[in-house]
């Protein structure tokens, strides 16, 4: 797999998703991948998916689910997920890109 199919793949995943059909609104799902401007209760929420989604707890997604149902904690989710593993990729391919120029110029 070449990185143009890569890319293109990556780029209908997060426009399926950030903008698609969706029970929550497409601003909310962007707002929850870019992990800013959202409502109080889903901002907390949605920092702790971006930095430790490791120290979610079953109480908090209960909470919330309980507040606005399945489907939109659901979207919430990956939205915020997805945004997440985003910025890794695109802070990973920025240092790739900085080492490779890097090397380049020491060659010369």
């Amino acid at each position: 797999m070449d990185l143009d199919s890569l890319r293109s793949q990556r780029e209908a995943l997060l426009e399926q998703v950030l903008r698609g059909p969706g029970t929550v609104s497409a601003e909310l799902r962007q707002a929850a991948a870019a992990g800013k401007g959202l409502p109080p209760d889903l901002a907390t929420f949605v920092e702790k998916i971006h930095r430790h989604a490791y120290q979610v707890t079953d109480e908090e997604v209960a909470a919330l689910r309980a507040k606005h149902g399945d489907d939109v904690v659901f979207e919430i989710v990956v939205a915020a997920s997805l945004g997440a593993a985003d910025q890794r990729f695109q802070a990973g391919m920025r240092a790739l890109v900085e080492a490779v120029g890097q090397s380049q110029g020491e060659a010369a």
